[in-house]
Formats: structure tokens, sequence, C-alpha cells
């Protein structure tokens, strides 16, 4: 095919295995070293206090019991994203979806690009702190986004391993990333995706080989504007009730 909107023959094959389910792992042959009673009853007091604090939602800090007495020991958060690079310094942050957002796969055959994913890519990177959020595997989507982003738009890639899964889909909480969810926006075709923060959200439809599409061409200037405003919410607002 010598089609210029076809950017790879990317197998997709495995991009909806699901994740290997907790309880699945190999069994070790080798026997348990007895562990001493004292070792183990500390054991089970910190895996206890542990699972407590997780429960009541705590901010990952780990509770022991010292002399009798409550001690809390604060830990950092790990967030999915690193420090903010000095070239992103005072940009907002747009999580920018994949599949039928950018590209629609077909299986075993080929990648197509949406008409004006370039120019609209390019102006991204431009504006903001882009970040590539998928619910594929990386397998897949990492070549992709190899061959479709040819700024260093995105300065990092999430995939499925990073997102939650609630009650049957992928989600992409925002609130993991470690940015101020006051100027973080995601663009996604799919609402299950942005469930958590529906209100971060710019909606776009879902795309499949329709070369006459102009959405993304026709956000660009939309997405200049949320990158000058102070509060996102106004806008983004104003743009789902037009």
């Amino acid at each position: 095919m010598d089609n210029p909107s076809i950017i790879t023959q990317v197998s997709k094959e495995e991009a909806n295995t699901p994740l290997r389910k907790k309880g699945h792992l190999p069994v070790s042959s080798k026997k348990p070293r007895r562990r001493n009673i004292f070792r183990t009853i500390f054991c089970c007091l910190s895996r206890n206090n542990d699972d407590a604090d997780h429960i009541s939602g705590s901010n990952n800090n780990t509770s022991l019991l010292v002399d009798g007495k409550r001690s809390i020991i604060q830990t950092s958060v790990n967030y999915l994203l690193p420090e903010v690079q000095v070239q992103d310094s005072g940009k907002k942050c747009v999580v920018i979806d994949l599949d039928e957002t950018l590209v629609h796969s077909s299986f075993k055959v080929y990648v197509l690009k949406r008409p004006y994913v370039d120019e609209f890519l390019k102006r991204m990177g431009e504006l903001f702190e882009c970040v590539l959020f998928t619910a594929s595997l990386s397998k897949y989507a990492d070549p992709v986004a190899d061959l479709l982003d040819k700024w260093g738009a995105f300065r990092v890639r999430l995939f499925r391993e990073s997102c939650v899964f609630h009650q049957g889909n992928y989600v992409k909480d925002l609130s993991r990333l470690g940015r101020d969810l006051n100027k973080l926006l995601i663009i996604d075709n799919s609402p299950a995706s942005y469930v958590f923060h529906p209100n971060n959200a710019v909606p776009i439809a879902s795309w499949f080989d329709d070369m006459s599409d102009t959405e993304l061409l026709d956000l660009i200037p939309f997405f200049e504007r949320l990158s000058k405003e102070e509060n996102i919410y106004t806008l983004l607002q104003e743009h789902k009730s037009s």
C-alpha cells in the first residue's frame, strides 16, 4: 500500500490480551525457611496495619507499633509521571489517547493515521506537556508511537499496566499522574477511560477510516485557547455545551 496515511504494518493481535490475574504466578519448589516466631508476629502486625491504611485511603503511610505506641512513617507517593522537564515548566499537561483518537488499527494489517494528526501533534507538543496514555499493550503501542510522533511531542508514554481496571474498563486515573488536576486535560474517544475525571476531558468522536474527518484540525484553536486560560473548566464546559 502506498497510502501516506498508513504508518506501519504492526500487529495489534495481543493489544486486548488481559493482564495476568493475581495469584496465577509460578509456584516455587523451594521449602520456606523457618522464621523466628517473633518475626512472624511482627510481620503479621505490620501487614494488618498496612491493609488497614490501604482500606482507609491513607497516602501510602506506614503504621508501626514502637514501644507500644503507634508511629506513622511518611513515605513518598509513586506517581506515574516524572518531574516536569524544564522545557515544559509552566505548561498545562494533556493526556492523549491513541486508538480511535489518533489512529485506527486493522488487526495484523496496518495502522491508519487520522487526518491532520501530524499538524495536531506538532502543535500540541509546542503548547503542552503531552503524555500518551493508552489502554493497549506497549508491544503494540510503543512502535506505533515511534512512527507517529515525529516531533517528540510525547514526553512520556503510559500503557495498559498504568490504567486502573474498573467495572470492566481500563480507566486512566488522572490523580495518579502527579500533576495539578486544575491544569490537566485528557482527550479520548472513550468516556469510560476518563470516568473518574469527566470534567477534565475533551471528548472526541471515535475514528476508523473517514479520510474527510477534520476533528483534530478543528480542535487546535480550542487547545490554543486552553493553553492560555487559568481556569480550564470554564472553557471545557463551554466546549461540551456548544
